[in-house]
């Protein structure tokens, strides 16, 4: 272990200021999906199974109302004690919660609901059965769909939006991130350990990657920075999820006053934006 992270023996743990974000994002007390699920939304139906293989427990999906409007709600499921952690593979989606997903943002399309997807996960599953069963395809395909999907639709990056993973809930008019939520394409840890080869170098990974909410905000990834509570949500789950929930209405009502067909063109505009640079010779 560096000594940038553990220090002498004689002092605390020097932690960097991108390190200290991940620790936040990460806290064991920080309000999962399904938490603001039950706080903001009321009236949710879930709906199972992808009808082609099976159902998925680390994703939820179904109807729900926010405030006085009908809208899909689609989260992902991390559970809480060690035994429903397992079960649900720590929140990573199996291709089957994608193609749940998608089935139901179909569904939301037929009946003209708002599709609202929160996301806190590391990645999608990378398990040989799930590679078997198509996870890259999966992935692909909610994507190419949720970017010509005939609904307004708002993402939030409530703690960890890893790589495709998250990417493949997040196509949406309105991409919003948590204060101390994460966007990043490999954790710091398995980045350190591809360019170090040493995941003790995660704290150096973590600056250098530029993963914080105000970091990715510049890159234009993501739309709007919702606060939090001081010291992180985690420290006030109702005044944390009460400030999202007025976020979500807001945006909500936002999306709705627009004509269909511009949403979906910006939507498209948006994405395809991110990232693009110029040189000139």
């Amino acid at each position: 272990m560096s000594e940038q992270e553990t220090g002498t023996p004689n002092q605390a743990p020097v932690v960097s200021q991108a390190w200290a974000r991940i620790e936040r994002a990460r806290h064991p007390q920080r309000p999962y999906p399904m938490d603001f699920i039950e706080r903001i939304f009321s009236d949710f139906s879930e709906i199972h199974g992808d009808r082609a293989y099976g159902d998925d427990e680390a994703v939820a999906c179904g109807m729900a109302r926010l405030g006085d409007d009908e809208v899909m709600v689609i989260a992902n499921r991390k559970g809480g004690s060690t035994k429903d952690r397992v079960r649900r593979n720590f929140g990573m989606p199996h291709p089957e919660g994608y193609r749940k997903a998608l089935r139901c943002m179909r569904i939301a399309e037929k009946f003209k609901r708002p599709v609202i997807s929160l996301i806190d996960l590391p990645g999608a599953y990378p398990g040989l059965g799930a590679e078997e069963r198509g996870q890259a395809e999966a992935i692909a395909r909610n994507i190419f769909e949720m970017a010509k999907l005939r609904v307004p639709t708002i993402s939030v990056i409530c703690g960890e939006g890893g790589s495709g993973g998250a990417l493949a809930l997040a196509v949406a008019d309105r991409v919003l991130i948590l204060e101390n939520a994460l966007y990043f394409v490999i954790t710091p840890e398995s980045c350190a350990a591809i360019m170090w080869r040493d995941a003790s170098h995660k704290q150096e990974a973590a600056e250098a990657m530029r993963i914080s909410a105000p970091e990715v905000a510049k890159l234009g990834c993501v739309d709007e920075i919702i606060g939090e509570p001081p010291g992180g949500i985690h420290t006030d789950h109702d005044a944390g999820t009460g400030i999202l929930g007025r976020a979500l209405r807001k945006h909500l009502a936002e999306l709705k006053a627009a004509p269909i067909d511009e949403l979906v063109a910006a939507r498209q505009r948006k994405f395809r934006n991110i990232a693009q640079f110029y040189t000139e010779t």
